[in-house]
């Protein structure tokens, strides 16, 4: 599993498997679900998570665990 946090879009993502996205699903306002050709769950989004009770600090907490977790900051890019 690979998490990745976007502080400026405020946005979890959460690789739980592998192979090519065939369709992603939006669940509920918050949460959307990437999954594979035969339905098999490959990542899930979680927006505006620092609204989310806990879910970041206990993303620390799993850093200090040894589960890999990658913090991603920087500014939107602009296309042109």
């Amino acid at each position: 599993m690979n998490i990745t946090y976007d502080a400026v879009a405020d946005a979890m993502y959460m690789r739980v498997g592998s192979g090519k996205i065939a369709k992603t699903l939006k669940m509920q306002n918050r949460l959307i679900v990437d999954i594979d050709d035969k339905n098999n769950v490959l990542g899930i989004e979680i927006l505006e998570a620092s609204a989310q009770k806990g879910l970041i600090k206990n993303l620390e907490k799993n850093t200090a665990k040894g589960i890999p977790v990658a913090f991603v900051s920087g500014r939107p890019k602009v296309a042109a």
